[in-house]
C-alpha cells in the first residue's frame, strides 16, 4: 500500500533531494494522516458516547488532534518549500521543525486534558456497557495506526523528515493507548469491574510522554546538534579525496532544514605548494560539494609540513604521547618554531567535553612533562578545543 501511494502520488519519487519531491512526500503523508485520523475520530467518538467510556473518548479526541497535527504538518511542509529570499538566504526549511514542535504541544495538550478527565472519572465512575462490535472497531483502529506509523516512518527516513518521524512515534503511542482502552472494555466484560478511569489516566500519561519525546527530537536541530558521525565521515572523505589535500579537521555543520545544510572545514594543504595552486583545489572542492552533495561548504586552508623529516618525527612523538594518555584526544595544525637550543611545538589539541579546566591543566602539564623526557628543548604551545562531532569519529 505504501509503495502504491508513493508511486501514484509522488512524481519522480526516487529523486528525494529535490525540494518539489520532498514537498510531494510531505503532502502525501499529511493528507493520508488527515483522512485516516478523521475516520478514526468519528468511529471512536460514536463508540465512546454510546458506551460512556472516558478512555475511548480520550482516544477519539487524540485522533482528532492527530488530524490537526497532519494539517499543521501540511502547512509546515508547504512553507518549508519556499526558496531562499532576501530575508532568509538559507531558505525556509526550519519551518518543518517548528511544525513538528507545534505537533508536540498539541499532543501534550490533549494528554493533559484527558488526564484531568480521567481523575474526575476515577472519583465519580460512570456506568459502562460492553459491545463486541466496539471492540472489533477498536482493534481495526490499532491496525490502522500501526500502518500509519510504518507509513510515516518509511517516508520520514526516505526524505529525512522530523515531522514524519514525529507523526510515526505519535502513531505508536496511539497503538498503545487504544490497546489499553480495549483491555479496559474486555476487563469490564470478564470481571464486572470498571477500570476505565484508571486506564484513561494511563492513556493520558502515555500521550503526554509521546509529546515530550516529539518535542525533544524537534528541538535538537533548532538548538543546534553535534555533527552526526556518518555525516562527518561523508564530508571529510569527500574533501580529503582530492589531490593537494592531506587532511582535514574542525568540521562544523549548520542545519537549515532537511537536506539544507551549510558546513565549514579546515583542509590541510602542503606548505611547499604554491598558494594559488592550493586555492584552486579548494575552490573546486567547494563547487563540487554543492553540485554533488547539495552542501554549501566553506573551506579554510591550513598549510602543514609534509616533507621536513625532523618536524614530522617531532609530530609523531607528540602524537604517540597523547595517544598513550587518552586515545580520544587528537592534535592538528602542528608547527615547530625555534632554533638549536629551544623549539616551540605549536598545535591545537581536541579534547572530550568532559574535560573541565582542572583536567585540561593536568593533561597539559603531563603532556609537557613527557615531551621534555623526549627532548628537554621542546616547549609545547597548546590551544585546547572541542570537537563538533557527536562521537569520537576522528
Amino acid at each position: 500500500m505504501t509503495e502504491f501511494l508513493i508511486r501514484h502520488f509522488v512524481e519522480n519519487y526516487e529523486d528525494v533531494e529535490k525540494v518539489s519531491v520532498r514537498t510531494a512526500y510531505g503532502v502525501l503523508a499529511s493528507v493520508t494522516g488527515i483522512f485516516c485520523n478523521l475516520f478514526l475520530f468519528g468511529l471512536k467518538w460514536c463508540i465512546g458516547f454510546f458506551l460512556h467510556s472516558i478512555s475511548i473518548m480520550a482516544d477519539a479526541f487524540n485522533n482528532l488532534s492527530d488530524a490537526g497535527s497532519s494539517i499543521i504538518s501540511l502547512v509546515g511542509v508547504k512553507i518549508a518549500e519556499r526558496p531562499a529570499d532576501e530575508e532568509h538566504p538559507f531558505g525556509h526549511g526550519r519551518v518543518e521543525y517548528i511544525a513538528a514542535l507545534v505537533v508536540a504541544f498539541l499532543v501534550l495538550e490533549v494528554g493533559f486534558t484527558f488526564f484531568k478527565d480521567a481523575i474526575s472519572k476515577i472519583r465519580h465512575p460512570q456506568e459502562m456497557r460492553f459491545q463486541l462490535f466496539s471492540v472489533v472497531v477498536l482493534i481495526l483502529s490499532v491496525a490502522v495506526k500501526l500502518w500509519m506509523s510504518y507509513f510515516n516512518k518509511k517516508l520520514g527516513k526516505r526524505i529525512d523528515s522530523k515531522v514524519m518521524m514525529a507523526v510515526s512515534a505519535d502513531a505508536i503511542g496511539d497503538v498503545i493507548t487504544t490497546s489499553a482502552t480495549i483491555f479496559s472494555v474486555v476487563f469490564l466484560k470478564l470481571t464486572g469491574y470498571n477500570i476505565d478511569g484508571f486506564i484513561g489516566l494511563g492513556v493520558s500519561l502515555v500521550v503526554m510522554w509521546a509529546g515530550v519525546g516529539i518535542a525533544k527530537d524537534t528541538l535538537e536541530p533548532l538548538i543546534g546538534q553535534a555533527v552526526d558521525p556518518k555525516v562527518y565521515l561523508q564530508i571529510t572523505n569527500f574533501v580529503e579525496k582530492y589531490d593537494g589535500v592531506v587532511g582535514s579537521h574542525d568540521l562544523i555543520v549548520h542545519n537549515y532544514g532537511p537536506a539544507k545544510s551549510m558546513a565549514s572545514i579546515h583542509a590541510e594543504v602542503p606548505n611547499n605548494v604554491d598558494i594559488e595552486e592550493s586555492h584552486a583545489v579548494i575552490d573546486r572542492i567547494e563547487r563540487e560539494a554543492m553540485k554533488k552533495m547539495g552542501l554549501f561548504l566553506v573551506i579554510h586552508m591550513d598549510p602543514v609540513e609534509t616533507e621536513d623529516k625532523k618536524v614530522l618525527a617531532i609530530k609523531k612523538d607528540a602524537e604517540e604521547i597523547i595517544k598513550e594518555m587518552d586515545k580520544r584526544v587528537s592534535i592538528h595544525d602542528f608547527r615547530v618554531v625555534g632554533g638549536r637550543d629551544h623549539k616551540n611545538l605549536i598545535f591545537d589539541m581536541v579534547i572530550p567535553y568532559e574535560y573541565d579546566k582542572e583536567k585540561q591543566n593536568d593533561l597539559r602539564e603531563e603532556f609537557a612533562r613527557r615531551l621534555r623526557e623526549k627532548n628537554d628543548r621542546y616547549h609545547a604551545v597548546i590551544t585546547m578545543e572541542r570537537s563538533y562531532v557527536a562521537s569520537a569519529a576522528e
